[in-house]
């Protein structure tokens, strides 16, 4: 629990934290404009956008969904972009308006999106053009009566807006033929909006600020209900955590994963906003050497990712020359790091690589590792302030500490529940408010949290737990290995038999080499009893390896 480490790790870090200066996420935004007006507030593809501009735009926004298309606080607005420009005025103008987000993954099947717009029963998307064919098929079974258009350069500067529009579409032809009638251009809706019409509606804590959509791994995709108080109690709790290490209008934060990922909306959007930041928006963070020339531009103070990324940047040679002097924060999450990338991250930027731990459900953040980390410690940190970890058995008790068991958070910053689902809900919660991860872990004496891994992922071998992390962390250990994903197969003898999927950094590597490399780094239960070589593995919009699509299908 918090308590625990509070004795242990202090750092000017306070054990609780009081939301009480904000009556909602539109009064920390709103402080940022006034306070940061003339400083840079979002970067993307040669373009800077300040507080001040953002204040002015979102207004706009604000004030032309209000006005115009006559919604009303409460109403479901999606919003379907990478990082652009526009996500983060139509993010603050449909918050500012009272509204509840709706993030949408821009790389939705229609199937998804279709699911996730008639759930969340929206009204409005926002949506760029890349995804309008998408759309485009399941309209009609949706409630979705106003379509809000925009492309990607819309809000770059001429004439760069005009050419990147025209290479996305005519050159790379990026953008499926789509019929969509009675759409608005997003630019025309800034145009048409009245800034001095905007009024600003009463929002409380209390109220919903987004439907955060999670869980599509495990069957249909439930929307986590994420209020104003969840965001803002994260945002206090992670400024809180970093404050000693970060100057208000003076850090530079590289923005690689999609800000409508929970990671990056509270962490890069909201608590680098909230301290008068600059977020240098990345739009494709997997064109790793378009990537390297953004980053060789800047000297950025702050970095979130995910394992995978960080290693597709370290095995780049441009990354590896940057100067690294002004870096002061890396944070990863969103997916186990593994030991042998956080050592090469410090290697190669003389910086610790910090492991958080998170969930939608939970805002994200609920561990953090300490700032003052020098090194790669293989856990996901400690509580922040007022959380409560506690790991728990199937029957719900706390079990000691050492012993494995589900991980299990209470504080403020945990959903109401999920979206029109309460047995979904109660599955999850228990009746003294902590909420269920799923994930398996341990807890030191000093409060220190370490996954062990995901209930369903664990592999039973013959009677014996294996953990896909631990085989993960050890097996990319191999110079000749870039990534590998562990899975267990059905096997009569032991029940279950570990597979790996391996890509090479190195293409003389053999299925021999590998096992043999296992054999001296693990138990005999562990070694994998399959090999397979792919060119890559299956990746979620941030970079986390998803194992479940290397399953083979059910037989039916």
């Amino acid at each position: 629990m918090s308590k625990i480490w509070h004795k242990h790790y202090d750092a000017g870090v306070p054990s609780e934290i009081s939301t009480d200066e904000y009556s909602s996420i539109n009064d920390v935004i709103e402080i940022g404009f006034n306070k940061f007006k003339s400083n840079p507030a979002f970067h993307n593809m040669g373009t800077t956008l300040s507080y001040q501009d953002i204040e002015v735009l979102s207004r706009k926004f604000a004030s032309y969904l209000q006005n115009d298309l006559k919604l009303k606080k409460g109403d479901r607005v999606a919003l379907m972009m990478p990082n652009i420009l526009q996500y983060p005025v139509a993010l603050f103008g449909v918050l500012r308006a009272g509204m509840i987000a709706v993030n949408v993954n821009p790389l939705y099947t229609a199937r998804e999106l279709e699911h996730q717009l008639k759930d969340a029963e929206v009204s409005t998307i926002v949506l760029f053009a890349n995804s309008a064919h998408v759309l485009e098929k399941i309209l009609p079974k949706t409630p979705v009566k106003n379509i809000i258009l925009t492309e990607i350069g819309d809000m770059l500067k001429f004439p760069k807006n005009y050419i990147v529009n025209f290479v996305i579409k005519k050159v790379k032809k990026m953008v499926p033929d789509y019929k969509l009638s009675n759409t608005k251009s997003f630019l025309d809706c800034l145009s048409q909006g009245n800034a001095d019409a905007f009024k600003k509606p009463e929002v409380k804590l209390s109220d919903i600020a987004f439907l955060q959509y999670t869980g599509g791994t495990t069957g249909v995709a439930k929307g986590a209900i994420l209020t104003h108080k969840n965001i803002v109690s994260n945002m206090v709790q992670a400024r809180a955590w970093i404050k000693n290490f970060i100057t208000d209008g003076k850090e530079i934060i590289i923005t690689p994963l999609p800000l409508y990922h929970i990671f990056s909306l509270t962490a890069n959007c909201f608590v680098f906003n909230s301290i008068g930041a600059l977020n240098v928006l990345i739009t494709n963070p997997r064109d790793i050497p378009g990537f390297v020339k953004e980053l060789q531009k800047w000297k950025f103070t702050a970095i979130t990712g995910v394992n995978t990324l960080f290693n597709g940047l370290l095995n780049n040679q441009e990354f590896c020359k940057l100067d690294f002097s002004h870096l002061k924060v890396t944070l990863g999450g969103g997916m186990a790091v593994q030991k042998v990338v956080a050592d090469r991250w410090k290697q190669v930027t003389n910086r610790p690589l910090i492991e958080a731990y998170g969930l939608t459900e939970t805002s994200p953040a609920a561990c953090i590792n300490p700032m003052t980390l020098k090194d790669y410690n293989g856990y996901i940190g400690l509580p922040i302030p007022s959380t409560d970890v506690e790991i728990k058995d199937d029957d719900g008790k706390s079990l000691p500490q050492g012993e494995i068991g589900e991980i299990c958070i209470r504080g403020p910053q945990v959903m109401d529940g999920y979206w029109k689902r309460p047995e979904e809900t109660a599955k999850v919660m228990t009746s003294d408010g902590f909420f269920k991860t799923g994930d398996l872990g341990i807890m030191t004496e000093e409060g220190y949290v370490k996954i062990v891994d995901r209930k369903k992922d664990m592999i039973l071998v013959s009677g014996f737990n294996v953990y896909p992390n631990e085989l993960e962390d050890v097996i990319t250990q191999h110079p000749k290995i870039l990534e590998c994903a562990a899975i267990g197969v059905p096997d009569e003898k032991s029940g279950e038999i570990v597979k790996i999927f391996v890509v090479k950094k190195d293409e003389s590597l053999t299925e021999d080499e590998v096992i043999k490399f296992c054999r001296e780094q693990l138990t005999s239960y562990k070694v994998p009893r399959q090999v397979e070589f792919r060119k890559e593995l299956p990746k979620s919009n941030v970079g986390k390896i998803l194992r479940k699509d290397l399953r083979p299908a059910p037989k039916s």
